[in-house]
């Protein structure tokens, strides 16, 4: 056996979702919004004149793929380094050889930092002074909300581009180029039923990598028939994804999906039950279900009965705990609670308005006895102190908490039904204004 010949094995060894990586932009699967002709940032790989920059979003949408192409399309250094395998001295390491090839050869360098959200202050105190500098191009892939779960620093030095889940056809198209792609597939002389590919992309939920792995696994495991060809069906696509096929087509799926939501919203117990169990035996996820399940609870109960969104979130925590069959228990009895409790929207209906107000004026002119004093100068602890404790007063007492340019508005409106009839009750005991109470209030940031 020769060089080659290990080579080709190493080659082989790889699993489908490596070999299929794309080497440049025009290959690259999804992320139209950000990678389209013309984009910022296509035009700024292309020109090798990417800043430092963040990927975010969930797994197997290419955001580490599209680092690799950075890599080969910029004319500086690369290095990739895990967030999770690496320390402080390898950040060091790294930042030390950016500076000499700066130096010595005038050549940037890109550092790939994957799984970003995992490095903690310190990992990320040692980088900050690179990226401020411009001694190194910091492009981090994170699956987490990178202005939650990382350093407010680097995130504030980096571009935010969101990456999102693949569409179903955008998976099936990228399965179907692997099988009969050279470096994909063909030579196994497969051939694949339509409704076998297309229930891998659509259980794959938008992982390009985990259809990848399942389509990869149905053709090595499907035995070749007389004439030496391999025939995936649906079945074997089933069994390659571990889930059974939706007896459904895709639109059905959505309808089904969008009745259970409505009978949510509906308070009819029975066909919420039956929708649900209708998507999971199906081969929906459960964990779907469960979301939908969530967002309902606040969404069309809100403050009517706040123990419903504790009950479903109670319920999802439960399931991730037991599994089935045992978590479709808790499932079932939030699905009840919910549908039969209280219904009131007006938890979105703030929600809405607060949004619509906070981008229209912005306004952070904070009244100055509710700014925070700790450093403040003498004028600064003046104010303060005509803040007017709550406790001091039966722990509810008169006072401008809003901006000047939004005083007057109201943005909750209790609808009087279920717990917020105590809501209701309480701003009345505590002498609020009729105004508050009434709908005569601002509809300006109403929809």
């Amino acid at each position: 056996m020769d060089l080659f010949d290990l080579n080709n094995n190493e080659y082989e060894a790889k699993p489908l979702a490596d070999k299929m990586r794309p080497n440049n932009l025009d290959e690259f699967v999804g992320q139209g919004h950000i990678v389209a002709e013309g984009s910022l940032l296509r035009r700024a790989i292309r020109m090798d004149r990417l800043g430092s920059c963040i990927f975010w979003g969930p797994p197997g949408c290419g955001k580490t793929t599209l680092a690799n192409i950075v890599a080969q399309t910029t004319h500086g250094n690369f290095i990739k380094l895990n967030a999770v395998q690496s320390g402080v001295a390898d950040v060091k390491k790294a930042v030390e050889d950016a500076k000499n090839a700066l130096k010595l050869y005038g050549k940037k360098t890109y550092l790939l930092l994957d799984e970003c959200h995992r490095f903690n202050k310190t990992q990320s105190d040692s980088l900050l002074p690179a990226i401020e500098q411009g001694t190194i191009i910091f492009i981090g892939s994170t699956t987490e909300n990178p202005f939650a779960s990382m350093t407010p620093a680097i995130v504030s030095r980096c571009r935010v581009f969101e990456f999102k889940r693949l569409t179903d056809a955008e998976i099936e198209g990228a399965l179907w180029k692997a099988l009969t792609s050279r470096k994909g597939l063909k030579s196994y002389n497969a051939e694949v039923d339509a409704e076998a590919m297309a229930h891998i992309a659509r259980m794959s939920a938008g992982d390009l990598r985990t259809a990848y792995n399942a389509l990869e696994l149905a053709v090595l495991t499907t035995p070749p028939g007389a004439d030496g060809g391999i025939h995936v069906t649906l079945a074997d696509a089933e069994q390659s994804i571990q889930r059974k096929s939706l007896a459904f087509n895709e639109d059905a799926y959505y309808d089904i999906l969008s009745a259970f939501c409505k009978s949510l919203r509906g308070s009819d117990s029975n066909a919420a039950l039956y929708y649900a169990f209708r998507l999971i035996e199906g081969g929906c996820d459960p964990m779907i279900v469960l979301r939908r399940l969530v967002a309902h609870a606040s969404e069309d109960v809100g403050m009517a009965d706040p123990n419903a969104l504790v009950v479903a979130t109670s319920a999802m925590y439960a399931f991730e705990k037991m599994g089935a069959p045992e978590g479709f228990i808790p499932m079932s009895n939030a699905i009840i609670y919910v549908c039969e409790a209280e219904k009131s929207d007006s938890v979105i209906q703030a929600m809405e308005k607060a949004r619509r107000a906070a981008r229209e004026v912005r306004d952070d002119n904070i009244p100055p006895y509710l700014k925070d004093n700790t450093f403040g100068d003498a004028q600064t602890k003046a104010q303060s102190s005509k803040y007017l404790y709550p406790h001091d007063y039966g722990g509810w007492v008169k006072q401008q908490y809003l901006p000047d340019s939004l005083k007057d508005e109201i943005f909750y409106r209790p609808q009087g039904k279920g717990y917020e009839a105590a809501v209701m009750e309480t701003r009345n005991r505590k002498g609020m204004t009729p105004k508050t109470l009434s709908s005569e209030c601002s509809d300006k940031y109403d929809k």
